[in-house]
């Protein structure tokens, strides 16, 4: 038994926020449908290729069924409407007016299913003056401030190093479709979920909003620095970098006492946080003044024997090396039948009773066109004259 056992999803999106939403479904026990154009979703596309197969695609599709569906023909939007009927979920990620245009929007699904709950993911969200751009999530970074506030000061902007407004509209959207399912067993209907990337990239930037909100000033980069809290970023050490975290007055002051000057703590430039944060950047030259004169794994070892939250700087063969990351089980391996053995990300949700499975591959372009519609009451020769029309291949 997995958590979501016995939930339908059609999965109409392509790319990374729709996809990984749909793909977190389906760890958690949902029967997700992909539903894929003629050519597939673009990250079939994305490099190392085999023919319409990609690590890229299989990173944010594992555990899903693929149908080929043409939604530009009358017959293949007739068999998403069809699908729709008995779906609990369906996840797109088009511009708003694009599903209208095609009468697959949440107002037409909902008539032929009242209880299906319908997510859209887009770049700015379905009301207001940019719901009909197109919006990535480099573009949406810009936006929603992110870029502003990322990297060195006095240097370019700056992106963060992963796609997190697509990400983050991802995981947004997952927590507006679990509400409205739990929603549904009370008032019996669904309901359309609306997200974006821009409000994502918004909603993540808690300090900087109540920095803005609360002072008016306007948030910028700080490297690896916290925004209110020091120290809290990395450090420079004879041979690297470590991050440290000693952001109260107790784990600052022992802090002071590993490094050997306890007399630090009492000066008033440090006494308190609001005092450090005023001055981080003579805080951190201090510390580095001292850190600078042995290597990384000297200082971790006396911080974590000290019990001041401290770490490395891993790049991603360490990362994946790491006895933790392993216990946890972040790193899967499948076998592809075109792609052969593939290391893929682990789920990040532990479940006692009820575990999720990272551990299926992606579906090959169309691999169950014909098992899901016939699933879905649909004859042979049905099957054969959408095969004719174009609606499927």
């Amino acid at each position: 038994m997995q958590a979501l056992e016995g939930l339908r999803v059609l999965d109409v999106t392509q790319y990374m926020a729709g996809p990984f939403c749909a793909m977190l479904l389906a760890d958690l026990g949902a029967d997700v449908v992909k539903i894929e154009p003629p050519s597939g979703d673009s990250t079939r596309q994305m490099p190392p290729t085999v023919g319409t197969d990609s690590p890229a695609f299989n990173a944010v599709n594992r555990g899903k069924r693929s149908l080929m569906l043409n939604l530009k023909s009358a017959e293949g939007r007739d068999v998403l409407k069809r699908l729709a009927q008995s779906s609990d979920i369906l996840i797109e990620n088009y511009r708003p007016a694009a599903m209208k245009a095609l009468g697959l929007d949440y107002k037409a699904l909902a008539a032929v299913n009242p209880r299906l709950i319908y997510a859209s993911v887009s770049g700015y969200g379905h009301t207001g003056p940019y719901r009909d751009k197109g919006g990535f999530d480099i573009i949406a970074q810009g936006i929603s401030g992110l870029m502003s506030i990322t990297g060195e000061p006095g240097r370019p902007p700056a992106k963060a190093g992963v796609p997190l407004t697509d990400l983050g509209a991802g995981l947004f959207t997952l927590v507006g479709i679990l509400a409205a399912v739990h929603c549904r067993t009370q008032i019996g209907i669904g309901q359309h979920v609306d997200t974006s990337l821009v409000e994502a990239g918004i909603a993540l930037s808690i300090w900087e909003a109540t920095e803005y909100f609360s002072s008016g000033g306007i948030p910028a980069p700080l490297g690896s620095a916290h925004r209110m809290n020091a120290p809290y970023q990395a450090i420079r050490c004879a041979d690297g970098y470590i991050t440290i975290g000693a952001n109260n007055d107790r784990l600052f002051r022992r802090l002071c006492e590993s490094l050997g000057r306890p007399e630090w703590a009492d000066e008033p430039d440090f006494a308190d946080n609001p005092s450090r944060v005023r001055n981080r950047a003579a805080l951190a030259a201090r510390i580095e003044e001292i850190t600078a004169r042995q290597p990384c794994r000297h200082w971790l070892a006396l911080l974590d024997e000290n019990d001041i939250p401290c770490g490395p700087i891993n790049n991603y063969a360490e990362v994946f090396a790491d006895p933790q990351v392993i216990a946890r089980e972040m790193v899967v391996e499948i076998d592809h039948p075109v792609l052969g053995h593939l290391k893929t990300l682990g789920s990040p949700i532990k479940l006692s009773a009820t575990p999720p499975n990272p551990h299926r591959r992606a579906p090959l372009l169309g691999e169950h066109t014909d098992e899901v519609l016939r699933q879905a009451g649909y004859s042979a020769v049905e099957i054969q004259a959408l095969r004719q029309a174009g609606a499927i291949r």
